[in-house]
């Protein structure tokens, strides 16, 4: 189920991973997960999840559909709070895919923070997937590999991956000669043939090497 160690030292602990620094196209968006009642908190039981054999893990070693199934199960969770934080490709263009991805954290963060004072909450301790720390101000531990060991970070990875993903489905709709459904922006084969036949969109990063580059 994760790495609970912090728990032990912190009551309120949220995790915090991001999805989309990589691709060519579209937002970085980030996700921060915090777990409100660890007692009563059970997201595998009596559900879809417990009979497919599926658990918490890094949202890279998942399936789509894998991933779908988690991602509805964490939605239906009231023992779990979450926020997303979303960067746009302009935005990284201006600022480069490292400040927009700590950006986007910061965002994760701290509409996650607007949700848990609602109900009395202060986060105490906030674990980052990855090497790098944000601009708020609480306790943080940048780990590396954090989404395959930490609880809340593999929940913030795979919330970010789905919300990602289905924005990316979304604008296949409105640019569909790219084939965003399929490759969510990556840049695998397909899509560089298509940015080569038809050139960029509004939607790719500009800054990025490949189109900057004019394939």
């Amino acid at each position: 189920m994760g790495n609970r160690l912090s728990k032990k030292e912190y009551q309120v602990v949220v995790g915090l991973d991001e999805a989309g620094r990589g691709p060519l196209a579209g937002p970085v968006v980030a996700c921060a997960v915090c777990v409100l009642d660890f007692k009563n908190w059970d997201l595998f039981r009596n559900s879809k999840l417990e009979i497919r054999n599926l658990r918490l893990r890094d949202s890279k070693l998942l399936s789509a559909k894998q991933r779908t199934l988690i991602y509805e199960e964490l939605r239906r969770n009231t023992d779990l709070e979450w926020g997303i934080g979303r960067v746009s490709e302009k935005q990284i263009d201006k600022i480069n895919i490292l400040q927009a991805t700590r950006l986007a954290m910061k965002k994760a963060f701290q509409s996650l923070s607007r949700k848990l004072h609602k109900k009395g909450v202060e986060p105490q301790l906030l674990i980052i997937d990855g090497t790098s720390l944000i601009d708020v101000s609480i306790s943080q531990k940048a780990i590396i590999k954090a989404d395959a060991t930490v609880l809340q970070c593999m929940a913030a990875s795979i919330i970010a991956k789905v919300t990602r993903d289905r924005l990316m489905i979304k604008l296949h709709k409105k640019y569909p000669v790219y084939g965003f459904d399929r490759h969510k922006g990556y840049g695998t084969r397909m899509h560089i043939e298509m940015i080569a036949r038809y050139g960029s969109s509004p939607i790719h990063r500009q800054s990025f090497a490949p189109i900057r580059q004019k394939i």
